[in-house]
């Protein structure tokens, strides 16, 4: 059986396309990213005004461009254009029908490049501009708002048949699903590309036995898929040539309600992948991830709206500590099969298995079915966090058998054997990212046996990327276990106390102090103001914030904090200015934001911060700080040592105010009294004394990593389906 099915394996990987396909999947993923930068062309009057251009400019050109060459050298598509285009070739049987309609011939990508791949387009906007002189070669935003398409649209001889409104809307959400680091990793891909082949097997093998059966990609199927529809002309000369038709791309079905036509022909897919190849269909990195999490904002803000200059950062703070060099990896398991059981066994068999060095996540043991056995599908997800130069870990195995009895009695399970995955066989280097193949078992007793059982073991690993940093801030001064970070109303801590922040290994990286100082001017008068001290492991002692006039600034002033008397017109409460706009949001937003599966926990305990950049004119989040705990994950290196600066200033700032965490008018979320307190009557918030005083923090830091590791058991595989 086996044999067969690595035969089937091996006919599939002969399907010969004509596109290279792993360098358009990263060119597609570069486009998809620009778009997203530039969402207006999601919906609304920019994408209708876009759809205008494609049809009475854009497939003009290209039908003059590919009868008779018009410039020397290729066609550069503007960006509008090249976004509808893109939703109208991902239907190739719509696509060829009007292109034969209107043109005569399906009008191919090729000997066209796109407008990110950063070519000169100036032979391109000169043709252009000489054919259609009353609308310029770069998309107009303000007309795409001032104009009613409707006036124009009579003037236009071709226009597509199509819903292109409708075919961009459903793709808007596809980005979001493919967006991840390792989605454009050649390994990565490179098995995509296999996978692709084995699905397009699969339908062959359907035609030839006459099935009908809707067949569903995983995303990264999917992203090689829509890679290869981009090439119109060679996806319908290579399909014909594999099924004897065009394959449809139908992206027209969302539902993904059990019970419903993608999750049957899902599950169905799922079963015919794994009786043919003998391969699991799962694969890490490529499942459905769930929907996008809601923007915080739908204008872009770019950087010319955000910084008048632009300030070159120091990395002089940043050298100051030694973060650990982490990587993560996402993993999904699954037990397939056993064999050589010992003669004459009864009982129900299941797997237990656990790290061997159990973390704060990961702790004791978790159990799945074997799927052999027990006929149901259960997968485990769940993340591993390593330190970059030492991809060690191991995962342990315990084959079990509970037997069955009429009494009333709770039985221990037996274990049959163990057996064990060390990681760092496939994360140093990174080889094959989905492996699956018999373990052999140890006995559990010295018992002798003729064939040493068997465990059939499916895992998929992601490609390693930098791991997030979960950072603790942890006071020297004790405090009751009930009480918070940040510290509640009524209670003032006149008593001196430091923040150390502490890594995942549980090194100190630095400790935070709070000076507050007085300057003799003309006797008489002082002025008051506050510095942030930061001791380094090494004893070092700088001065990482200064409070002066009326605001603090970071850094040797490479960054300045701003409050807000009112939250922003986004909902923001702070903004951290260099040579990057950072704004902190109350709550846990964008990919912070709580899924069904995160422990429920109160919205007013975070905040997260978001860098608003030319590369994420929408957001990007980059840390989020549990105000209850005082924990700080951060995505980014930069924003580790400017980051906690800032978070020690907010609490010193909520203490002084006497509020716990965002109970300052929650329901719309006005600042107006902490604003005051840190900018305005900045006095009051000095000690008498001078001397360096407590940052704000307000208790045991009793958590520990939420990263390390997670784990979720499934009862069904992810689903996954197209965008």
């Amino acid at each position: 059986m086996e044999l067969e099915q690595e035969l089937e394996w091996n006919e599939a990987q002969n399907i010969e396309i004509s596109v290279d396909l792993v360098a358009a999947a990263k060119r597609q993923l570069q486009f998809l990213a620009t778009v997203d930068r530039n969402r207006y062309l999601y919906d609304g009057p920019a994408l209708e005004r876009a759809i205008y251009r494609y049809n009475a400019c854009w497939l003009p050109l290209l039908a003059q461009h590919s009868e008779s060459q018009i410039s020397e050298g290729p066609l550069v598509v503007p960006l509008d254009c090249e976004w509808v285009w893109h939703c109208h070739r991902l239907n190739p049987v719509q696509y060829k029908s009007d292109c034969e309609k209107l043109y005569g011939r399906i009008l191919d990508s090729s000997n066209v490049l796109s407008s990110v791949q950063g070519t000169c387009q100036r032979q391109t906007e000169e043709i252009w501009n000489t054919l259609y002189p009353e609308e310029p070669y770069n998309f107009n935003l303000t007309r795409a708002f001032s104009e009613h398409i409707s006036e124009t649209l009579p003037g236009i001889e071709k226009y597509t048949q199509y819903d292109l409104v409708s075919a961009a809307e459903r793709q808007s959400p596809f980005f979001y699903q493919v967006s991840r680091p390792h989605m454009s990793n050649d390994h990565f891909l490179e098995g995509a590309v296999a996978r692709y082949k084995g699905f397009l097997h699969l339908i062959k093998r359907n035609k030839e036995k006459f099935i009908r059966r809707f067949c569903v990609p995983t995303y990264d199927i999917d992203l090689i898929w829509h890679a290869h529809l981009l090439h119109p002309v060679d996806y319908f000369k290579d399909l014909s040539e594999v099924l004897g038709k065009v394959l449809e791309h139908d992206d027209m079905d969302s539902d993904r309600t059990e019970g419903k036509k993608l999750d049957v022909g899902f599950s169905g897919t799922t079963k015919q992948w794994e009786e043919t190849f003998g391969r699991r269909y799962w694969r890490a990195g490529a499942m459905y991830r769930g929907s996008a999490p809601s923007p915080l904002t739908t204008t872009p803000v770019f950087l010319s709206d955000m910084i008048g200059k632009e300030v070159v950062a120091s990395n002089e703070f940043q050298k100051l500590i030694q973060l650990p060099q982490l990587k993560v990896v996402e993993l999904l398991l699954e037990f397939v099969g056993v064999k050589n059981l010992p003669e004459g066994h009864k009982g129900s068999l299941f797997v237990s298995f656990c790290k061997k060095q159990a973390d704060t996540i990961f702790k004791g043991n978790r159990n799945l079915s074997i799927l052999s056995e027990s006929g149901e599908k259960q997968v485990a997800f769940f993340q591993y966090i390593y330190l970059q130069l030492e991809p060690t870990g191991e995962l342990l195995f315990q084959l079990k058998s509970h037997s069955t009895s009429n009494l009333p009695l709770k039985r221990t399970p037996k274990v049959l054997g163990s057996t064990s995955l060390f990681l760092q066989d496939f994360l140093a280097p990174v080889s094959e990212l989905s492996v699956e193949k018999w373990l052999e078992l140890v006995p559990s007793s010295s018992s002798v046996i003729s064939k040493p059982i068997g465990l059939r073991v499916a895992v998929s690993f992601t490609v390693p990327s930098p791991a997030p940093h979960v950072l603790r801030m942890v006071c020297s001064q004790r405090f009751p276990k009930s009480s918070c970070f940040f510290p509640l109303p009524g209670k003032v801590r006149h008593a001196k106390s430091m923040v150390h922040v502490i890594d995942e290994t549980g090194a100190e990286l630095l400790s935070l102090q709070m000076r507050d100082l007085r300057k003799d001017k003309a006797k008489e008068n002082c002025i008051l103001s506050k510095e942030v001290i930061g001791i380094m492991a090494s004893g070092e002692r700088r001065t990482l914030a200064d409070f002066v006039g009326t605001g603090w600034f970071l850094m040797d002033s490479h960054w300045s904090l701003h409050f807000r008397k009112n939250s922003g017109h986004d909902g923001h409460l702070f903004e951290l200015s260099g040579n990057r706009m950072v704004k902190f949001f109350p709550g846990r937003k964008l990919g912070y934001e709580p899924n069904r599966c995160v422990k429920h926990r109160s919205e007013k305990d975070f905040m997260t911060a978001v860098d608003f950049s030319m590369e994420d004119p929408y957001g990007k989040e980059v840390a989020l700080l549990d105000l209850k705990s005082g924990i700080f994950n951060v995505k980014e290196e930069w924003m580790v040592v400017p980051g906690i600066t800032a978070a020690f200033i907010l609490a010193d700032v909520f203490k002084k105010g006497g509020y716990d965490g965002f109970a300052v008018n929650c329901k719309n979320m006005e600042m107006e009294s902490l604003a005051e307190e840190a900018n305005v009557d900045i006095n009051a918030a000095i000690s008498e004394n001078g001397n360096l005083s407590g940052g704000g923090c307000g208790g045991k830091c009793g958590s520990s990593c939420g990263n390390a590791l997670k784990l979720r058991l499934m009862n069904e595989c992810s689903e996954a389906y197209w965008g």
